[in-house]
């Protein structure tokens, strides 16, 4: 994935509306090229409203964003990419699931954004990579937080992404299901070689998942490193493959019995 962003945006206070200063102003600029994205920094620093320039959710006054050579956002040339054709799934930190639907249908309702002519991971295959079956026809409000999550991570993929935003998707969980959804992200950036973008406070979480990390320092960019133990891409690159072919040929059957085997012990 490469991602080159530069957004300027100026937030204005009530105290101060009407006058010239701003309470907070983003101004930052980066180009990586990476797997696994981590924006760290204080909180307010303008982590959140990045991912949500990304998305499409937020217009800044001035910037653009380019996604692998795809301009999705560029206030010079007034181009702004509908949010539902940018082909971004976006996980929150409370999940946001439907709660008057089912799993099923909080995952189905993922399908109506997937592009016609993508194929990809299907509802039986993101199932297994989950390991939500015996959760199917649950309502929302009796999930565990570790559970609503993997439903959440579930839907965004069914819309067949090319990026995954996460925005402290961990954060609301006890240790031992923040693991097992860390184990989870891991195999989606190494099995399913889904690029994505995180924010995150925790050193840990970042050091399981990203390869390279953008520092944001009250609105403006304090630093970019790569993580010296990234993965290598050999993994990535293979599996690809494996997300752009039909389900229901051969290679696909083989991934949903390797992510059989591979299920984490002492899941929910």
């Amino acid at each position: 994935m490469q991602l080159d962003v530069q957004l300027r945006h100026g937030f204005v206070s009530r105290a101060r509306r009407g006058s010239d200063n701003a309470a907070f102003s983003l101004d930052v600029g980066f180009t990586v090229d990476a797997r696994a994205l981590a924006l760290v920094g204080p909180s307010g620093s303008g982590k959140t409203t990045i991912l949500n320039a990304i998305a499409g959710v937020f217009t800044p006054d001035q910037g653009h964003i380019r996604l692998d050579g795809m301009t999705l956002l560029d206030t010079a040339m007034k181009i702004n990419v509908r949010q539902s054709r940018r082909r971004i799934g976006y996980v929150f930190q409370d999940g946001r699931l439907f709660p008057h639907l089912t799993v099923r249908r909080n995952l189905l309702y993922g399908r109506w954004f997937a592009p016609r002519y993508e194929h990809g991971l299907g509802l039986d295959d993101i199932v297994a990579l989950l390991g939500i079956g015996h959760l199917m026809d649950r309502n929302p409000d009796a999930l565990s937080g570790g559970e609503k999550q993997r439903v959440a991570i579930g839907r965004a993929l069914l819309a067949k992404p090319r990026l995954l935003l996460m925005d402290e998707p961990l954060a609301a969980l006890d240790l031992e299901r923040r693991s097992q959804i860390l184990t989870l992200i891991e195999r989606l950036r190494d099995e399913v070689g889904l690029p994505m973008v995180l924010v995150s406070h925790d050193p840990g979480e970042v050091a399981r998942v990203a390869t390279s990390i953008v520092d944001i320092r009250h609105g403006r960019l304090g630093s970019i490193r790569s993580m010296p133990n990234a993965p290598s891409s050999t993994v990535a690159s293979e599996s690809a493959e494996i997300i752009h072919l039909p389900v229901g040929t051969h290679r696909s059957a083989h991934f949903r019995r390797s992510t059989e085997l591979r299920e984490v012990p002492g899941r929910p």
